[in-house]
């Protein structure tokens, strides 16, 4: 496929994931852009197709590994690109892999709405990112994961390309 079909793409996916967050309010930025200006337009990772059959009878353990992996099944589920590798460099980034780690101290704190979980998601782009199928808890790993990577692909393009606090 050419780089221009592959542009127009990632915009379709983009806009239809626009759309869907359009009903449930306004999109607040998760962490202040500070380190996002290395992030560039991305092309989605081709995604194995799954099923919700397949994820439903499909085991995950309860660590890091497994919270990645029913993340990426939910993500390929919803068109939402991303790959194990981007995912696990930004949560060690974020949050060392803690689930319950929350900053106490930036400026989205001081404002009163703290940055939770494993990729340190605000509560109200944790709402407007949230993905059908997953907790409305931002404390839960998969929840918190797919609604981060939900909402980089919408900024960025994907997960992938995101390098710094987004």
């Amino acid at each position: 496929m050419s780089a221009n079909g592959q542009n127009r793409h990632a915009r379709a996916g983009r806009i239809a994931r626009k759309l869907a967050v359009a009903g449930t309010g306004a999109a607040v930025l998760a962490l202040p852009l500070i380190g996002a200006t290395s992030a560039s337009a991305a092309t989605p990772a081709a995604a194995p197709a799954a099923t919700a059959t397949a994820t439903a009878t499909t085991a995950y353990s309860n660590n890091l590994d497994g919270w990645i992996r029913e993340s990426l099944d939910v993500m390929a589920q919803h068109g939402i690109p991303g790959t194990y590798e981007g995912i696990h460099r930004n949560i060690m980034r974020e949050s060392s892999g803690n689930p319950l780690a929350i900053n106490n101290w930036d400026i989205n704190a001081i404002n009163g709405t703290p940055s939770k979980g494993l990729l340190q998601v605000i509560d109200p782009t944790f709402r407007a990112y949230h993905v059908e199928g997953t907790s409305w808890d931002p404390y839960d790993p998969v929840a918190n994961i797919t609604a981060a990577c939900n909402y980089a692909a919408d900024r960025y393009g994907s997960i992938d390309n995101v390098f710094g606090a987004y």
